[in-house]
């Protein structure tokens, strides 16, 4: 199978309309229909249902739909990495780290000053890029970030290799003038029935936001603002108690499912820039676990 093939058919199979897709690819339609009847009689298999009013995927054309984007998105990420590496050449390695902006700013502060502890190494070899909300797990699958700072269970680290650094629990964010800032800790059922406070809808991959009655929001920053103004609250991990103003308190959140920040970086990545970090993130990670700091109020 050629890319340009999988391209093609990846069009039809998200548009399920051979003209539209035709169009979104800037060709004529006969050829984009001939593409997909080759790659059917190459792998002897009907990938659409076809009549004359509608386009359907055969059980075979959603086994494709979903390999072929994961093949795609390998090449491309291979690619990006691989003309990275060749620049690199001529002037010393850098390595990329993709990271939430606005969360983990005091753990990539202290994964960075370790690193920068070893023999040779020098933070001007890490590039940080700051990400929205839930960007840093498709910037390292892409191949646009050699590593990536992921929160578990909100970000999925198949087909991945990582190193946990912190274990936490959550903690309600919400104005601190509110009632509920005075409890000495609320369940997660309380923190969501909080009329006059919803929690806000944290965006997702698809371009939309989790369900709920909350308003929703693109980046921390925004987010901060509507706690601010009373309109919302959030749930999010401890730490995040030593980025907020005064305006602001935390509640522990018991019953809340804990954060697991991890370093996360493709199996195959031989760089040493990214072997000094992953080491740099296993001291980090004993530190922590010897120290182990409890959470109160805030």
């Amino acid at each position: 199978m050629e890319t340009r093939e999988l391209t093609y058919f990846l069009a039809v199979a998200e548009e399920l309309h051979f003209g539209r897709a035709a169009g979104r690819l800037g060709i004529a339609q006969p050829p984009l229909s001939r593409a997909i009847r080759r790659l059917e009689s190459q792998l002897d298999a009907q990938l659409f249902e076809r009549t004359s009013r509608s386009v359907a995927l055969t059980p075979a054309g959603r086994v494709l739909r979903e390999e072929a984007g994961s093949a795609l998105t390998a090449l491309e990420a291979a690619e990006r990495r691989t003309r990275r590496t060749a620049r690199a050449l001529a002037e010393r390695p850098s390595v990329a780290l993709a990271t939430k902006a606005g969360a983990s700013v005091d753990l990539l502060t202290d994964l960075l000053d370790r690193y920068a502890a070893a023999d040779g190494a020098r933070v001007e070899d890490v590039d940080v890029l700051l990400c929205g909300i839930g960007e840093q797990e498709q910037m390292l699958r892409d191949g646009r970030a050699d590593l990536a700072l992921l929160h578990l269970p909100f970000d999925s680290v198949e087909g991945l290799d990582y190193e946990e650094i912190l274990v936490e629990p959550q903690v309600l964010v919400l104005p601190r003038r509110h009632p509920a800032a005075e409890a000495p800790e609320l369940s997660l059922a309380e923190a969501s029935a909080l009329e006059d406070l919803p929690l806000a809808r944290f965006p997702r991959g698809n371009g939309g936001h989790d369900p709920g009655p909350g308003p929703t929001f693109t980046d921390h920053v925004q987010l901060m603002q509507l706690i601010r103004m009373g309109r919302a609250a959030v749930v999010l991990p401890a730490s995040v108690r030593t980025q907020l103003d005064p305006s602001l308190a935390c509640v522990p959140v018991p019953d809340a499912p804990a954060v697991t920040t991890v370093l996360a970086w493709p199996p195959h990545s031989r760089s040493r820039t990214v072997a000094a970090l992953v080491r740099a993130a296993v001291r980090l990670a004993e530190e922590h676990a010897s120290i182990a700091p409890a959470v109160a109020p805030a």
